[in-house]
């Protein structure tokens, strides 16, 4: 197929084009407007790593009663041999209300659908917190909130230490020795290496969170030292933030010794397809090291997770953690959790839907309010990825090929930008000083954000329309919508789709809006909602033209997952993937995008990183690498009978809430609690189909 090569950033215009395009002066850029006054409701008390946490071994340990009597049945093994040699201990000075009781249940609501429990093979588990209550991570990233700056790093977690080699290239590894997944299988470097080995680096293979081996830099290679040791090596000095890429959602192992029996690798005869589906929701029981285990699953009703007998976290007096004994999802709607939450028949909500925010907030001011909510900071934000892949990536037909063309013409880009009225999509949400326009790039809550370096294009739909004919696309047929030039699918109306999900009704919003808007500018965007775990599997793919998102903690945090900040590796962009020759065919702001965010990774000294991400932020908005919608804020809401909620807690910083609150830590007084536990004194039983929660008798 030939190729139409379009003019890129205004030069080798086409044919055709008409002077008064070519000579079209746009609206200038500018910086963002600022954001209307909307001040947070708290702010996080700022501690040290030492603060939150150490590994050391107590003189005794506790359980729930109920816990006990599986001990003395022969059905558990003692407390403290379920327990490592030296536990994570929580320290008590970090718990705003202290030691907790055992005892109680959290009650989700969510709108996602569980399709298995093989996280490791892409599997969702529902989102909602599910799989960050079931997976734990070599490090761990979402409680950073509360740390102070100058110590800001990932905790240890499934690692609980690690040291540099002289010269920087090999990290060594300790993992946690003596902690057992919640079925009493040991776990040890056999599941890390598995989850490298078998996971990452197996192609045929990508884990829920889409991780691939240059999630940790290009030429990255993993080897086990010992039992609890493993030495990771690298290409670049001293990668410190390959360390934030350890934690949820991209190095989590799974339990090896259930996986491997499913693995083509070791079950002769096996596809991949059989082993991302061994194991369904109807599975249960399925091991985990996160402090619950699903038991209990009704297709359109609920899951539910018991305590899991085996974890490996402690409080500074012993007891064994979680103190909630029961963790429920009832399947619902995403908007549903909201009302839910604040109404009181469920006890957290991430309040992300904007549709929602003043409802919520008029009946949580009321004295009767089970629930308390607080607003965060703006960072919740969406954007448009074009498809810049025009290697073939995704396979794409003609007509999706030409799209890609336009993709990577910038003065297209322009045109797009400029024909949003940003304003309007943000008032269509929620009227009042919630949502502000978004260019794009770095959010304000990262000290990396400089809005001088924000290259922002304003809503000018004249000007708009001038880059479009500029770009050398005119309505050739007079039915309002533009054409390809004549070489290029037969002249036909350019055609776009835009995929998104059907899953959040602030992603149907959007939707709809830019096609509305699109529709104004003389471009026909067709709207394709569907699941998100089905988008999700499309965006991987690269099967889409245009791509709605709602971005991820890199664009907030910089120091986390920094490699996805631009197409650092063949398989790491979201919106610019190799095709099937493994070539990228970046553009060239693309490198300098991937040159930048290098540059940051080798560097610590702090004031280079600084002008580094000036460069990145000035880079991807002024080239529009995504073109930026809106942002606003998300509040917590929480069933006020909970206790050691940290105070400012975001629902979305370094990860969302369900992590940064430490859930493991939370406890309902013993005067407050309530009777909703569905499977009160049981406990996971045997992994499998069927199976459920057993008794001590």
């Amino acid at each position: 197929m030939r190729k139409h090569v379009y003019a890129l950033g205004g030069a080798g215009l086409l044919l055709g084009v008409s002077v008064l395009a070519a000579q079209a002066q746009t609206v200038a850029p500018t910086t963002p407007p600022e954001p209307p006054k909307f001040d947070a409701q708290q702010v996080p008390t700022f501690v040290g790593i030492k603060d939150i946490l150490e590994f050391k071994a107590l003189p005794e340990y506790r359980e729930p009663d109920y816990v006990k009597a599986f001990v003395d049945a022969g059905k558990l093994p003692l407390v403290a041999e379920r327990l490592p040699k030296e536990p994570m201990v929580y320290k008590t000075a970090n718990m705003p209300d202290g030691v907790g009781s055992y005892g109680d249940v959290i009650r989700h609501v969510i709108g996602g659908r569980p399709e298995g429990w093989n996280y490791s093979a892409g599997q969702t588990q529902g989102w909602g917190g599910i799989d960050i209550g079931l997976s734990e991570c070599l490090t761990r990233t979402g409680p950073l909130f509360q740390v102070k700056a100058e110590e800001l790093e990932p905790l240890p977690n499934l690692a609980k230490s690690w040291e540099w080699s002289e010269d920087g290239h090999e990290l060594t590894m300790h993992l946690i020795e003596g902690a057992k997944w919640s079925d009493g299988d040991p776990f040890d470097a056999e599941d890390v290496m598995f989850f490298w080995n078998d996971v990452l680096i197996d192609p045929q293979v990508t884990p829920l969170n889409g991780a691939s081996p240059e999630t940790f830099g290009v030429g990255t290679t993993l080897e086990q030292v010992d039992a609890y040791t493993v030495k990771w090596t690298f290409k670049e000095v001293r990668p410190t933030q390959y360390l934030y890429s350890m934690a949820y959602g991209n190095f989590c192992p799974g339990p090896s010794h259930i996986l491997k029996a499913e693995h083509p690798a070791y079950k002769d005869g096996a596809t991949y397809d059989q082993f991302k589906n061994a194991f369904p929701p109807e599975y249960l029981n399925m091991p985990t090291m996160g402090g619950w285990v699903p038991v209990e699953y009704r297709a359109d009703d609920i899951i539910v997770m018991r305590r899991n007998p085996y974890y490996w976290k402690v409080d500074e007096a012993g007891n064994q953690l979680p103190y909630l004994d029961e963790m429920q999802y009832r399947l619902s709607t995403w908007a549903d959790r909201d009302v839910q939450a604040v109404a009181g028949s469920g006890d957290l909500s991430n309040l992300e839907q904007p549709e929602s925010f003043v409802e919520a907030l008029r009946r949580s001011a009321e004295e009767t309010a089970p629930a308390r909510l607080a607003f965060g900071a703006r960072t919740i934000s969406y954007s448009i990825y074009p498809n810049l892949s025009a290697n073939g990536w995704g396979e794409p037909d003609a007509r999706g090929q030409a799209v890609r063309e336009l993709n990577r013409n910038l003065d297209f880009r322009k045109a797009v930008s400029y024909a949003l009225d940003r304003q309007a999509l943000g008032e269509a949400l929620v009227k009042g000083p919630f949502t502000s326009p978004y260019p794009g790039g770095l959010m304000p809550p990262t000290s990396y954000y400089d809005n001088d370096s924000t290259v922002y294009y304003p809503y000018s739909l004249e000007d708009a329309k001038a880059l479009l004919e500029k770009a050398g696309l005119v309505d050739t047929d007079g039915n309002g919508f533009v054409n390809f030039p004549a070489d290029v699918q037969g002249g036909a109306d350019v055609e776009i789709t835009l995929i998104s999900t059907t899953d959040y009704q602030t992603d149907k919003s959007l939707a709809e809006g830019i096609v509305g808007q699109m529709e104004r500018l003389g471009l026909r965007v067709i709207s394709q909602s569907q699941a998100t775990n089905q988008r999700d599997a499309n965006v991987l793919a690269g099967k889409f033209d245009w791509s709605l998102v709602r971005n991820g903690s890199d664009l907030i945090t910089v120091v986390q997952n920094t490699q996805n900040l631009a197409p650092t590796g063949p398989q790491i962009s979201q919106a610019h993937r190799a095709g099937t020759d493994g070539t990228q065919d970046l553009l060239p702001f693309e490198q300098e995008m991937v040159d930048t965010v290098n540059a940051f990774v080798a560097t610590d000294d702090p004031q280079e990183r600084i002008d580094l991400m000036k460069t990145y932020q000035r880079t991807y908005t002024e080239n529009l690498y995504a073109i930026g919608l809106t942002q606003y804020p998300g509040a917590l809401i929480i069933n006020k009978r909970f206790a050691n909620v940290p105070a400012g807690t975001p629902i979305l910083q370094f990860n969302w809430a369900e992590d940064g609150l430490i859930r493991e830590r939370l406890y309902v007084p013993e005067d407050k609690q309530s009777d909703a536990e569905l499977f009160p004194d049981t406990l996971p039983g045997a992994p499998g189909k069927g199976n459920g929660p057993i008794a001590s008798n």
